[in-house]
């Protein structure tokens, strides 16, 4: 059975878990993280992390408890930094500002703390302790993690289909098989990655332009003021940049535009960067633009595209998630299937695990990881 102390530390890390939420939409490329101070089993002090370059959850916390903080334990999602970036470190702030027990849900991947954060305040004097619900603090972060243990960011696959597995009809048209609530899920999605992620195919198809629409996406008129000032950098897969120009994609601000292509100079008069990845057969290669995407700080991708550059990326086993919306529809045999992605035997038909199920207005929204292969 759990001691009081386990239990309290639990509900109070769990205050801090549900605080490193708020900054979803914002933090990019920094990770989420909440922190609660308490004293005398009285929260004397709360925060966040808000924007990349503002002061870390830590530090407002403490400036919200004051001298209060003497003598108090601070909770944290993640461990507190011990390195000068473009803020100072939060361990030495926790250190003056007389804590006397810290509790981190985890210990930080990145190499610039790992550890030492922790060991700063151990050497101060300070009690420590990790590993606090550290699985929900895990949660908050897959890009940060993956970027940091892996040099890959997180790839989430977004795609919407029918019952009977279509995405679009044969001539191509989508638009729309699932309904506002599913619409303003995705929305969310966008808003909370790194980079969306699609194909001229799908632009073309679609005439899209793959911004993030304030007015959809069902969050308090903070929140989603705050989601609207770090908009995802959109990345263009255009191997023989067919896309032209004057398309609303890229009258609806800068794009990153990855191709197999010759550079074109027209591109980056246009206020738009063009990256040449060369791959096998004219295409782009797609391991090299994820770890080009994690150089730039890259959390987190949501892939938005058709059936062959989702398929590609399927096949090559570089999505940690999708997230499937299912629409009670068919549209039938001719239609268009959910992935390119040929298979001739079972044996060589890919695993998901579902780790949610849930309706979305009149549709379902599935997440689902990939599992590895069993050689069955």
């Amino acid at each position: 059975m759990p001691s009081p102390t386990a239990i309290l530390d639990a509900h109070y890390m769990a205050l801090a878990v549900q605080l490193a939420r708020k900054g979803q939409y914002s933090t990019h490329p920094n990770p989420r993280v909440g922190c609660v101070i308490v004293r005398d089993g009285e929260v004397v002090g709360e925060g966040w992390h808000v924007r990349a370059g503002e002061p870390h959850a830590e530090v407002h916390a403490l400036c919200q408890a004051g001298e209060r903080a003497e003598g108090a334990c601070a909770y944290v999602t993640l461990e507190p930094c011990s390195h000068h970036g473009r803020t100072p470190p939060c361990a030495e702030a926790l250190v003056n500002a007389g804590v006397s027990r810290v509790v981190a849900a985890m210990q930080d991947p990145n190499p610039q703390v790992a550890g030492q954060g922790l060991r700063r305040l151990a050497e101060a004097g300070i009690e420590v302790a990790s590993g606090v619900l550290e699985q929900e603090a895990r949660a908050l972060n897959p890009g940060f993690l993956k970027r940091m243990e892996h040099g890959l960011p997180f790839v989430r696959a977004k795609l919407a289909m029918s019952l009977d597995g279509r995405t679009a009809m044969a001539s191509g048209e989508s638009q729309w098989i699932t309904g506002p609530a599913a619409r303003a899920a995705v929305q969310r999605l966008r808003a909370r990655s790194s980079v969306v992620l699609t194909s001229a195919s799908s632009v073309l198809a679609d005439n899209a332009r793959m911004t993030v629409r304030g007015g959809e996406l069902g969050l308090d008129p903070d929140t989603t003021a705050l989601a609207l000032s770090r908009p995802p950098l959109r990345v263009l897969i255009d191997s023989r940049l067919r896309l032209p120009l004057t398309a609303p994609l890229f009258q609806a601000g800068p794009v990153l535009v990855v191709t197999g292509a010759a550079a074109d100079p027209r591109y980056a008069e246009a206020g738009h960067e063009l990256l040449q990845l060369p791959g096998a057969d004219g295409r782009v290669d797609l391991p090299a633009l994820l770890s080009a995407l994690a150089a730039r700080g890259v959390n987190e991708i949501l892939l938005e595209a058709g059936a062959g550059l989702v398929g590609a990326f399927a096949q090559l086993g570089l999505i940690d998630e999708y997230q499937l919306f299912v629409a009670g529809t068919f549209l039938g045999s001719q239609a268009r299937p959910l992935l390119d992605w040929p298979l001739a035997k079972m044996s060589e038909a890919p695993r998901l695990k579902i780790t949610e199920m849930r309706a979305v207005g009149d549709d379902w929204r599935v997440t689902a990881i990939p599992q590895p292969a069993t050689g069955v």
